[in-house]
């Protein structure tokens, strides 16, 4: 009896939903607008996230050591550092290391060629070479390798200059960025489903509004209230459906025609590549978003609008 009475009020919503067929096509489309933006989100914050992470990967800090620090200090220094959870890597290079790499790096230079050789000996430094897991921690593990080599018996008085103050601003502005992009995300979204939530409100209110007649009627009869509401709610959640599908639809051809180019701008990601490897879940997201939509904004008219 009640998969009957289920069928009846998903039937009734249907119907519902065609006849009003331009206020249906208009709540459509707006709401797919609505789920455009969201799923533009989805991607814009991926992309983010991937020209962020590439980022983070050039953010490093340098630990450059005193000429007279021992390799057991600098080894010292290094396991410490290795050791902290916001570390995410640690290098160390020699003296021997660092003028190998400077004349690699010169090697079509015979001016720097000739100048190393006129001043004999290795006049480059040891250092260690650093990475955190999140760049708002530079500052933290700057502090503490200052305070290794202030108070800590093996590696004291073994550090000549830190490089954290140098990539400070670059540091810090990366930082701003990361910690603002997901709220402006939120915002962004939360701006579009209110709109949305009304327009599909006041589209199942003009719904209810032309079907007074036979709400009354069905009032006559000793319809319950389950069975009057249902309906209306029903036509929102074709609402979100329909808009759902549409949005996939159309982001189909989209992706695939700007993968390219925003794989060559550098973000380290094909955002088509990005769409078919996570369909499920962007197809969930959507869909979720969609039926939530219209489900919401209808069950809001219907609890304002029809008193029963």
């Amino acid at each position: 009896m009640i998969w009957i009475k289920i069928k009846r009020v998903i039937k009734t919503g249907a119907k519902s939903f065609t006849r009003n067929g331009s206020v249906s096509i208009a709540s459509t489309l707006v709401m797919t607008v609505t789920l455009s933006v969201i799923t533009a989100l989805i991607f814009v914050g991926a992309l983010l996230q991937s020209t962020l992470q590439g980022i983070k990967e050039k953010v490093d800090i340098n630990v450059y050591l005193e000429s007279t620090a021992s390799e057991t200090q600098a080894l010292a220094l290094e396991e410490a550092l290795r050791a902290r959870p916001e570390v995410a890597s640690v290098s160390y290079t020699s003296p021997d290391q660092a003028l190998a790499s400077f004349r690699e790096r010169h090697s079509d230079n015979p001016l720097i060629t000739s100048a190393l050789e006129e001043v004999g000996g290795n006049p480059l430094e040891a250092s260690i070479n650093i990475r955190a897991v999140n760049p708002s921690q530079y500052q933290g593990i700057a502090d503490y390798v200052q305070s290794l080599n202030d108070t800590n018996p093996s590696t004291q008085g073994s550090v000549k200059k830190i490089s954290y103050s140098e990539n400070k601003d670059a540091i810090d502005t990366l930082s701003r960025i990361i910690d603002s992009s997901d709220r402006l995300g939120l915002i962004i979204a939360l701006f579009f489903v209110i709109i949305s939530i009304l327009i599909t409100f006041n589209t199942v209110r003009l719904a209810i509004y032309t079907s007074k007649e036979e709400i009354a009627v069905m009032r006559l009869v000793g319809a319950s209230s389950r069975y009057i509401k249902g309906p209306f709610i029903i036509v929102g959640i074709i609402y979100g459906l329909i808009s759902a599908a549409i949005t996939l639809i159309l982001f189909y051809p989209v992706t695939y025609w700007m993968g390219p180019l925003t794989e060559n701008l550098g973000t380290g990601m094909n955002v088509f590549t990005y769409y078919l490897a996570n369909f499920l879940e962007i197809t969930s997201i959507v869909f979720l978003a969609g039926i939530m939509l219209g489900a919401v904004a209808s069950y809001l008219a219907v609890r304002k609008y029809i008193k029963l």
